[in-house]
């Protein structure tokens, strides 16, 4: 199975997902996207899942530095924007198996994607 893990690699939850993946033995693709960008592709298919709501990371430093009025009058389309022009405003990690599988993590959901 390929699996990729989405994120930027010094962010602290993006870390006990490596360290989880790692001592289960999985092999996994890592895609930083602050160093190589997202795909409007990806960014499109993960929000179709999720919602555009759940993907941005409205708790990171990034989106908190917005002026309110651009927090404020959020819309998909701007959501998207905003996350293909700084993907350190998504939300991580993302777990793609052959399908978006999980966004976040939580070591009792990747047991179950992985039949752990």
């Amino acid at each position: 199975m390929t699996v990729t893990l989405y994120g930027i690699k010094n962010c602290d939850t993006m870390k006990k997902a490596f360290s989880w993946l790692d001592s289960h033995g999985i092999a996994y693709t890592f895609h930083d996207y602050r160093k190589a960008g997202i795909q409007q592709a990806d960014l499109q298919r993960w929000c179709a899942v999720w919602g555009w709501e759940k993907v941005i990371n409205r708790s990171g430093t990034t989106f908190r530095k917005l002026p309110e009025e651009v927090k404020a009058s959020l819309t998909a389309d701007s959501a998207m924007a905003l996350m293909l022009e700084q993907p350190s405003m998504i939300r991580r990690p993302v777990l793609e198996t052959p399908e978006p599988a999980e966004l976040g993590f939580k070591a009792e959901r990747y047991a179950e994607i992985f039949g752990i």
